[in-house]
């Protein structure tokens, strides 16, 4: 057998382990790091977070231990909130990152209210829009109304929770949707693109599926996927309670707790696209290789590029 073959037959191997063990309950969220560096994670992985004036969610997904072994190198992926409200300080700490490319999930709606990503100079964000079912442009209208009963009657009474289950659901449902997240995969697989960051607003949903799917291909445990997906609730609670305050105290919205279930991720919101990819593919792996089309080549490139 070829020294390509047995690379690939490892790398197979390596990843199908963890679908064929019983997986750790999920842990809790990490709290935020001081600086650049590990965060402590509750005794289990550490989260590196790289602090920042302009956004509040920006990682390195790297760190993470596999059922193998190995560890996920550092400074190869970045996910991030949005890039649009970087300082000069800001500018100066990404420089640092020696990024090649930055993914934009968001969709031109996003990018109209929000901004253009504030990048190094020579870098330019790539536009991969990921739809969400258009929770923007609700949320744009419920608070711009004013109105409580209105707001009242597109987010409460579980209608925000539902709203966001549907659109995990697309992560898996969605052919474009799959599209965008498999190219994103495809180019951190392609070790030659150099260090890569994606991002969409919140830097949670989008981006936080991406990283669960990059996580668990790597061979992570799904509890530490999960740990990283959840921690996003733990980096931004401080803006979003602000947000929250200032929407109550301009008089904006009477009952802004109504944008809770829309501001975090929540367990049962990754369960909903989970049990979507078992019931369309059957399995992860299945997700992984029908869904978004990665055939066990890229799969394995993907795995000696982000594994150690």
């Amino acid at each position: 057998m070829s020294r390509a073959r047995i690379r690939l037959a490892t790398a197979v191997l390596a990843f199908a382990l963890p679908f064929a063990t019983t997986a750790a309950p999920a842990h809790a969220a990490a709290p935020p790091a001081a600086g650049i560096g590990s965060a402590p994670h509750h005794g289990a992985e550490p989260i590196r977070q790289i602090p920042l004036q302009g956004a509040v969610n920006v990682r390195d997904v790297g760190g993470y231990r596999t059922y193998t072994g190995g560890r996920v190198r550092q400074g190869l992926v970045y996910r991030s909130d949005a890039l649009g409200r970087l300082t000069a300080a800001d500018l100066t700490a990404v420089s640092g990152l020696g990024l090649r490319k930055v993914v934009d999930f968001r969709l031109p709606m996003e990018v109209q209210y929000d901004g253009a990503d504030r990048l190094p100079a020579g870098l330019t964000a790539t536009a991969r829009p990921v739809s969400d079912l258009g929770l923007y442009a609700t949320l744009v209208g419920a608070i711009g109304s004013g109105d409580p009963v209105k707001q009242e009657q597109m987010l409460g009474g579980g209608r925000a929770e539902s709203y966001m289950r549907d659109i995990y659901r697309t992560f898996v449902t969605s052919p474009e949707n799959r599209a965008q997240f498999a190219a994103t995969l495809r180019e951190i697989a392609d070790g030659r693109q150099g260090p890569l960051l994606y991002h969409c607003t919140s830097g949670k949903d989008r981006t936080g599926w991406t990283s669960y799917v990059l996580l668990r291909a790597l061979a992570v445990p799904e509890a530490a996927a999960e740990g990283d997906y959840l921690a996003s609730n733990t980096f931004r609670a401080a803006y979003d309670a602000q947000l929250r305050a200032v929407l109550k105290q301009s008089g904006r919205m009477q009952n802004p707790d109504l944008l809770i279930p829309l501001q975090e991720v929540r367990r049962d919101y990754l369960d909903a696209a989970t049990a979507q990819l078992e019931a369309d593919y059957g399995s992860f792996y299945g997700y992984l290789t029908q869904g978004l089309g990665l055939d066990l080549r890229t799969v394995a490139k993907l795995q000696a590029t982000m594994v150690r």
